[in-house]
C-alpha cells in the first residue's frame, strides 16, 4: 500500500544513513494528534493511542491489515507481561488498605515522632507505603493522616504534603513493580531484578532531596496551614474494614509489604554469586522461578489473603469480594497500557525505531539523554506518565538491543525520570493534588509541579552518574 502522505513528504531514506525523514515525519504527526486529542479534545488516552496508531500505521504506508495485526500484537505483548502484575498489585493494595495494615504502618512510625522527625516519619511512610500501591490510592489513604499530623504538629501543610508526595511519586515513577517503570523495563528488554536495586539506589537521595529538603523551600513558598477534610473521604480505592477483628501488626504489614520485591531483589542477587546456573542449578533455578515478577506478585497476593485476610478475621467470600473491588478502578489503566504498547508495536511495525535509532546513532546522542528527553516531551504535551513512557520507550527500544543489562536498566529508569517531569494542567495528578489539599493552580505549580520537575531532575542526574561508574 503506498504512503497516504508520500506525495506531500520529502522521501524516503537519506544516502548511507539508514534514516527514513518520511517515517520520522508520520511519527511524529502521529505523536502530534495523540496529544491533541487528549490536551486539547479531551479524548480518553485508549481512544487517542487507538486513532493514532492507526493513522502511523496507514500512513506510513503499511497493509491495513497488518496494521491491525501490529497493534494487537503489541496490546497482547505489553498486557501478557505487565497488565497481570498490575493487577496483583491492586489486589495487594486494596488487601493492605482494608485490613488496616496501612493504619497500622503510619500509626507505628508516628507515634514517637515529633517536630523534624515528623517529616522524616511521614516520608518513610509514604515509602513504604508506596512500594505496592499506585500513586493515587497511596495519596488517597494518606490524605488524614497528613491532614491530622500537620494539625498536631501545627507545622506548615507543605512541610508534611511534600515529603509524602515525593515518597509515593518517585516510588511510583521509577521502582517495580509500579506500571511505569514495568512498561519501561518490558520495552527495553532490561533485566526487572537490575533495574528493581538501581531503581531503589535512585530512589532513595532522591525522595530524600525532593521530599523533606524541598519541603522547607515549598513550606515559605506556600505557607498555608491543614485543609479542613470531609469526614471520611470515599473513594473507590477507599478502605473497606467491615469484618477486621484484628488489624496485623506492624512486622507482619512490613514483612508482607516487600515480601515481592525481597524475592525479586534475591534473585538479582544469586544471578551475580551464581552468573554460571551449572555451578548451582538447584539453587539458581529455585530463586529464577520465585524471583519472576510475575511469581513474585502472585506469593505476594497469597501470603496477604493469609496475613491481611484470614488473620484479620475476615472470611473466604469477603477476602474474595475485596480483591474483586480492587480490580474495577485499573481497568482504565490496563486499557492505556495496552494500547501504548499498540502504538509502539505499530512504530516498530513501520520502521520508526529503526530509524529513531539511526538517527541517534548519527548525532552520537547518549540513549540515556534521548530517552528521557522524548519522555519529557511527552509529558509536557499529553500530561500522562503513562503514555510519556509507553511511547517514549517504543521510540528508543531499538536502542537498547547492544546495550549491557545494566545500562539497559537505566535507560528504563531514564524514560522513567522523564515522564515524572513538571506535572501541569493537562495532568489528572495535578488537580487531584490542588483538591485535596484545598490549594489554589499557583500554590499548586510552586508545589507538587516544581516538586515533580525536580524528581525528574534529579533522578535523571543520579542515573547519568551510575552510568559513569556501572
Amino acid at each position: 500500500m503506498k504512503s497516504l502522505i508520500a506525495t506531500q513528504l520529502p522521501a524516503a531514506v537519506e544516502a548511507g544513513t539508514g534514516i527514513d525523514t518520511q517515517l520520522l515525519i508520520v511519527a511524529g504527526l502521529g505523536i502530534a494528534l495523540i496529544v491533541v486529542l487528549i490536551a486539547k479534545f479531551k479524548f480518553h488516552p485508549f481512544l487517542a493511542l487507538v486513532l493514532g496508531s492507526g493513522f502511523v500505521g496507514l500512513a506510513a504506508g503499511v497493509d491495513p491489515a497488518k496494521v491491525i495485526a501490529n497493534f494487537e500484537d503489541g496490546v497482547g505483548g505489553v498486557l501478557k507481561e505487565v497488565g497481570l502484575l498490575i493487577a496483583l498489585g491492586a489486589m495487594l493494595g486494596k488487601l493492605l488498605a482494608d485490613s488496616g495494615g496501612a493504619n497500622r504502618v503510619v500509626d507505628t512510625l508516628l507515634a514517637k515522632a515529633t517536630g523534624n522527625k515528623l517529616v522524616w516519619m511521614i516520608t518513610l511512610v509514604a515509602v513504604i507505603i508506596g512500594l505496592p500501591m499506585f500513586f493515587e490510592i497511596g495519596l488517597v489513604l494518606l490524605l488524614p493522616v497528613i491532614v491530622l499530623v500537620t494539625q498536631r504538629s501545627k507545622m506548615p501543610l507543605m512541610r508534611i504534603a511534600i515529603p509524602a508526595l515525593a515518597g509515593l511519586s518517585v516510588l511510583h515513577g521509577l521502582v517495580p513493580p509500579h506500571p511505569g517503570p514495568l512498561i519501561a523495563i518490558s520495552a527495553v528488554k532490561a533485566e526487572l531484578g537490575t533495574t528493581l536495586a538501581l531503581g531503589i539506589l535512585v530512589a532513595i537521595p532522591t525522595v530524600i532531596i525532593c521530599g523533606p529538603l524541598f519541603s522547607r523551600l515549598a513550606a515559605r513558598w506556600v505557607p498555608v496551614g491543614a485543609p479542613a477534610v470531609a469526614g471520611g473521604i470515599d473513594t473507590v480505592h477507599g478502605a473497606d474494614m467491615e469484618g477486621v477483628k484484628r488489624p496485623p501488626s506492624f512486622l507482619v504489614t512490613l514483612l508482607t509489604i516487600i515480601f515481592p520485591v525481597v524475592l525479586m531483589l534475591l534473585k538479582a542477587v544469586m544471578d551475580i554469586i551464581w552468573p554460571d546456573p551449572k555451578t548451582a542449578p538447584v539453587i539458581r533455578t529455585f530463586f529464577d522461578f520465585v524471583g519472576q515478577p510475575l511469581v513474585a506478585m502472585t506469593l505476594a497476593v497469597l501470603l496477604a489473603m493469609v496475613t491481611f485476610g484470614y488473620a484479620v478475621g475476615l472470611n473466604g467470600s469477603k477476602i474474595t469480594s475485596r480483591i474483586s473491588a480492587s480490580l474495577g478502578p485499573i481497568a482504565g489503566i490496563l486499557l492505556i497500557v495496552g494500547a501504548g504498547g499498540g502504538f509502539k508495536q505499530t512504530l516498530i511495525g513501520a520502521g520508526v525505531g529503526d530509524s529513531v535509532k539511526a538517527w541517534a546513532e548519527g548525532t552520537n546522542m547518549s540513549v540515556l539523554v534521548l530517552g528521557f528527553i522524548v519522555a519529557v516531551a511527552l509529558r509536557l504535551a499529553t500530561g500522562s506518565a503513562t503514555v510519556a513512557t509507553v511511547t517514549a520507550a517504543g521510540i528508543v527500544a531499538p536502542l537498547a538491543s547492544s546495550l549491557p543489562p545494566t545500562h539497559a536498566a537505566l535507560l528504563a529508569l531514564a524514560i522513567g525520570a522523564g515522564s515524572l517531569f513538571f506535572s501541569h494542567v493537562n495532568d489528572a495528578g495535578f488537580w487531584l493534588v490542588k483538591e485535596l489539599f484545598g490549594l489554589t493552580v499557583g500554590q499548586t505549580f510552586k508545589t507538587w509541579s516544581v516538586m515533580e520537575t525536580l524528581i525528574s531532575v534529579v533522578s535523571f542526574g543520579l542515573i547519568m552518574l551510575l552510568s559513569l561508574v556501572i
